[in-house]
């Protein structure tokens, strides 16, 4: 069935707009995937650590500024369908009356949806490598301490990303459903692993040193500096919530519920579930629930010092406190907070998948990008070309991040990277989309996003820097991410200049006010269907 019979239909409700964005945040999978990292971070010698909770709240308000720009972007510009940023981009532009501010419009578009595959394309390679990782965990545990080889981490990885394309192939309907479910358990086990974790520092104050003095020492910043480093991890917990502005297209009423959803998914994903679980987990880490390790010169102390050489603190502190508090079950309830997180990991991989080839499919119908990107399939109405690419990629990159910490940490910066500059990107887009807008308002639309552009500037910069202060292996892993966001920036130039669909049409040119405006609805109008079989 050819690409031009696949009609649309809109179906998303606000819940499940919502729901679509709280998978790709998670809601608790990078408590257990990050916390390692977070604990181990150093500064100067020494740690970091006891500004987790305020880096992450630091975190969350840069997250909370580019949301706003990308709600107010999807409020002027519902028409977006699936190009999101890339549409904003280009739009804001064209909107223009002078000649010479729409001639910036097809350059920003395509600086924008480039960059945008930084993110979007390795973000899924990095939640297959966590995904394995964990199965890897989970089998030595219930082994009795027996390990996978990377032979079999890797074909662990190549099954998880295969299942998690399958399953964006059939349709977004089937991820959609497969996010409530995830949402729900997730969201479960990790409030009901934090009101135990308190309870356990409750009634056990004197069980081991705790690490924090008190609740308020958690939540009141001590170490300005500090609590930036610790932002510059955290930012990966909450990135995510743009990504229904891709689903423009499906959603029943796209003018008020992605700009809702998008706000929404992060409020509660961010401000209510991390922002708890990480309070708890900080308030009952202890020499106790997360005990001294190793002996000689490899000793490492208890709480911090232990979880930040651990592959699963978060694992270690509910075996312990299971142990103590709830009769010997911690290794029980250890497999089974593990298995949500999987869940919850394979739930972010599906949402990563279904966004990411969205901006890919409109690239390719703007044939900006190969064809094959831009084509529809006959029964299920989704961007299957681009699907299985990006499935095969993001096996790749699993297989590549499971091996070791140092190829995990690659990619992770590589992805970090795009992330800060598509959002400081977009932020910068909702100031030019609203300069000439009648209805604009100075802190909304100036202050607003101004501050989310030099927030993310700050961050994308304090992300390099203190990888490459940091000297060894990290900075050696800094400079080969950067080296793939400068290769993808030369091959996206080599592209556009050879790119045989758009020979002869130039990246600066002034198209006329009206044709500019028609020729991005026509671009999006043969948007994507969410109808799929149920049993898919």
């Amino acid at each position: 069935m050819g690409d031009t019979e696949v009609s649309m239909k809109r179906s998303l409700t606000l819940t499940g707009v919502t729901v679509n964005a709280m998978a790709l945040i998670a809601p608790g999978a990078f408590l257990w995937t990050t916390f390692q990292v977070q604990a181990a971070q150093t500064a100067g010698g020494k740690s970091t650590a006891t500004e987790m909770w305020t880096g992450l709240f630091f975190a969350l308000i840069l997250a909370f500024l580019t949301a706003y720009s990308y709600s107010e972007l999807a409020r002027i510009y519902p028409d977006a369908g699936a190009g999101s940023s890339y549409y904003f981009a280009e739009a804001a532009f064209l909107d223009k009356e002078k000649p010479q501010h729409r001639k910036y419009a097809r350059f920003m578009k395509l600086t924008v949806g480039w960059i945008s595959h930084l993110y979007y394309w390795i973000y899924p390679g990095i939640m297959v490598a966590f995904g394995g990782i964990l199965a890897g965990y989970i089998y030595t545990t219930v082994s009795g301490g027996k390990t996978l080889s990377y032979p079999l981490l890797a074909v662990v990885a190549i099954l998880f990303a295969s299942l998690c394309g399958y399953i964006a192939y059939r349709g977004v309907s089937g991820s959609t459903n497969a996010a409530i479910l995830v949402n729900v358990i997730q969201i479960t086990t990790l409030v009901a692993f934090s009101i135990v974790a308190i309870l356990f520092r409750i009634g056990h104050s004197n069980l081991g040193q705790y690490q924090q003095s008190s609740a308020v020492h958690i939540i009141i910043p001590h170490n300005l500096l500090y609590v930036i480093y610790q932002s510059t991890i955290a930012i990966l917990l909450l990135v995510g919530f743009e990504s229904v502005t891709a689903l423009g297209a499906e959603a029943l009423r796209p003018e008020k519920d992605i700009r809702r959803g998008i706000l929404l998914s992060l409020l509660i994903q961010g401000g209510i579930c991390y922002l708890f679980e990480y309070f708890a987990s900080n308030f009952a880490i202890s020499t106790f629930t997360n005990p001294a390790s190793g002996s000689g010169s490899s000793a490492v102390g208890g709480g911090y010092a232990s979880a930040g050489v651990s592959g699963a603190p978060i694992g270690d502190m509910l075996t312990n406190i299971g142990n103590k508090m709830l009769g010997h079950t911690g290794q029980t309830l250890t497999m089974i907070m593990a298995a949500t997180v999987l869940l919850a990991l394979v739930g972010t991989t599906l949402a990563c998948l279904n966004t990411g080839v969205r901006i890919t499919y409109v690239m390719g119908r703007d044939k900006e990008m190969p064809g094959i990107l831009g084509l529809l399939h006959g029964k299920y109405a989704t961007p299957h070309g681009g699907i299985w690419i990006l499935t095969g990629l993001s096996a790749l990159l699993g297989i590549y991040g499971v091996h070791n910490v140092d190829n995990l940490t690659q990619i992770t910066l590589a992805s970090n990277i795009g992330t800060f500059l598509v959002y400081g990107m977009s932020c910068l887009i909702c100031i030019v989309a609203f300069v000439s807008r009648h209805d604009k308002h100075f802190a909304k639309h100036f202050f607003v996003p101004g501050l989310g552009l030099l927030m993310n500037i700050a961050e994308l910069m304090g992300v390099v820097y203190l990888s490459i202060k940091a000297g060894g292996t990290t900075q050696t892993d800094a400079v080969k991410a950067i080296i793939v966001v400068l290769l993808w920036a030369v091959l996206g130039f080599l592209w556009v200049k050879i790119n045989p669909k758009m020979r002869g049409t130039k990246v600066f040119h002034e198209p006329p006010p009206s044709d500019g405006k028609l020729s991005i609805q026509k671009q999006t109008e043969p948007a994507i269907s969410e109808e799929v079989a149920t049993e898919g």
